[in-house]
């Protein structure tokens, strides 16, 4: 797992932070203590912890050299100490090995995937409602690109006299659908072999890639679906390179934070789709899988961690799984989560591509 201590801050690599065993021990139990509590942890609580057995006075020493270089800090003179962002971040770099998914959650992952059918954008908004089940964070799934995907088939749909329902299945099991307002009242066989000739002229290529002829039959009324149906695949097209983000368990976020203003500020982040795909993009190209506080270059989530976990199809990078949360997030459990979720979606989207 590639952190941001593996860069220097001029982008190149840099020496990782070293402590000695006892104090990398003490630092492992506050940030463990600290995840699991919400409260400042005091020695008495880590006299106990594996890797410690010292005395409380021997523990209070060593937390207030961890503070001193900035591992720990202490909210108020009488508390105990909460990690920083740099404290985080040596604990991540430092797991012992990729965390387990517990039982229960392999198992909602499991029954999730076995029913997993139907359209992909809305399997893909399920996974994050599934991710943020798994996690308690508000989890983003980037679903791929179509840019290049072909057409499978087409359909039509009347809705009424005038107007038909354009339905587009790409190979991947997307599916694209686009209104199109006709020139005279038509009928359902009419549509039928619209569809056909459609079906015929663009099977195999991307909906980008279809240019403004999609067939002719000789009959004018025919033609003039097919030709209606043209604008609205050149509509479908342009929309074709977009990525789509689905956002699960936004609510969350609410009772992560006390601050209202930290709420809203991270609340009106989420609603920016591109503000969020490219958030998650660049820390991959960064080739990080866990961005903490500042590290993520986003000022209004400050006071937040995100893990990142690509989606890959065949071995090509598809799309990306996101959890966001407050840097006391249970990484382990965040890691393991996208871990188990993203290798799942890969192999479901890979199939379905097939």
């Amino acid at each position: 797992m590639k952190t941001a201590d593996d860069m220097g801050t001029d982008g190149g690599p840099s020496e990782p932070e070293i402590l000695d065993a006892r104090k990398a021990a003490i630092l492992n139990a506050v940030v463990t203590e600290y995840i699991s509590s919400a409260q400042p942890v005091g020695s008495q609580h880590l006299v106990d912890a594996p890797g410690v057995a010292v005395s409380s006075a021997t523990v209070r020493s060593d937390m207030a050299a961890l503070e001193r270089e900035g591992y720990l800090t202490q909210p108020h003179t009488s508390a105990g100490r909460v990690p920083t962002d740099k404290g985080y971040r040596f604990f991540v770099d430092h797991l012992a090995g990729p965390a387990m998914l517990d039982p229960v959650g392999r198992q909602q992952v499991r029954r999730f995937f076995a029913h997993a059918h139907g359209e992909i954008e809305s399997m893909l908004e399920r996974t994050s409602g599934l991710l943020a089940d798994l996690t308690d964070c508000t989890a983003m799934v980037v679903g791929p690109s179509h840019e290049s995907t072909p057409i499978r088939s087409i359909q039509l749909v009347g809705l009424a006299p005038r107007v038909a329902l354009l339905v587009v299945v790409l190979a991947d099991g997307s599916v694209r659908k686009q209104s199109v307002e006709l020139a005279a009242d038509t009928d359902d066989e009419r549509l039928a072999e619209a569809a056909r000739v459609l079906t015929v002229h663009c099977l195999g290529r991307p909906v980008a890639q279809v240019d403004g002829e999609c067939g002719t039959t000789g009959d004018p009324d025919t033609d003039g679906v097919l030709a209606a149906c043209a604008g609205a695949l050149a509509t479908l097209g342009s929309e074709e390179g977009a990525e789509q983000l689905f956002v699960g368990g936004s609510s969350r976020m609410a009772a992560a934070f006390d601050a209202v203003d930290t709420v809203r500020s991270v609340l009106t982040i989420l609603e920016q789709q591109l503000v969020v795909v490219t958030l998650l993009r660049d820390v991959l190209d960064r080739g990080l899988s866990v961005a903490i506080g500042s590290e993520h270059g986003v000022e209004p989530l400050a006071s937040c961690a995100l893990v990142v976990m690509p989606i890959s199809v065949d071995g090509a990078e598809a799309g990306t799984i996101g959890l966001l949360g407050p840097t006391r997030m249970n990484y382990p459990q965040a890691l393991a989560a996208a871990r188990v979720v993203g290798d799942r979606l890969s192999s479901h989207l890979s199939e379905v591509g097939r």
